[in-house]
């Protein structure tokens, strides 16, 4: 039995991080609410929004939540609706599109409560941890 309080977590009554080119994610599952093991949240994304490329040092899994999306996964472009879910291994490069008109949602999970991304185009690496703490929140 662990020793760790279970959490209900409400999205909409969470701060959003505004991640840029009309991206925002909320944090759900962190190492604040007491997990050791993973952590997940949601982002959703403005029409035309993108992510840039990036790849984690853990697994990762996305699920699409509202509208349609692209999942640009180690160079092949595979169209996502609700519900979809992709498995990316860990150091495999992505990033998720919104090409529609409407917002979209997905539902992440990264394996590791210690997750790292490492952005392509830079190689500029941070800890998932870090990017929540210097976000600005919306």
């Amino acid at each position: 039995m662990s020793d760790a309080a279970p959490a209900i977590l409400r999205p909409d009554a969470l701060p959003r991080n505004d991640r840029g080119n009309g991206a925002r994610t909320i944090p759900l599952v962190t190492r604040g609410c007491g997990s050791t093991s993973l952590i997940n949240g949601i982002t959703e994304f403005d029409p035309g929004a993108a992510i840039g490329l990036h790849f984690h040092d853990c697994e990762e899994s996305v699920m699409v939540l509202e509208g349609d999306a692209i999942a640009e996964i180690d160079g092949m472009r595979h169209p996502l609706r609700t519900g979809d879910t992709t498995w990316i291994p860990a150091n495999v490069p992505h990033r998720f599109l919104n090409e529609t008109d409407s917002v979209m949602r997905i539902f992440w999970t990264y394996a590791s409560v210690s997750a790292t991304r490492t952005m392509v185009a830079t190689r500029i690496c941070q800890s998932i941890d870090d990017e929540h703490a210097q976000a600005t929140r919306t």
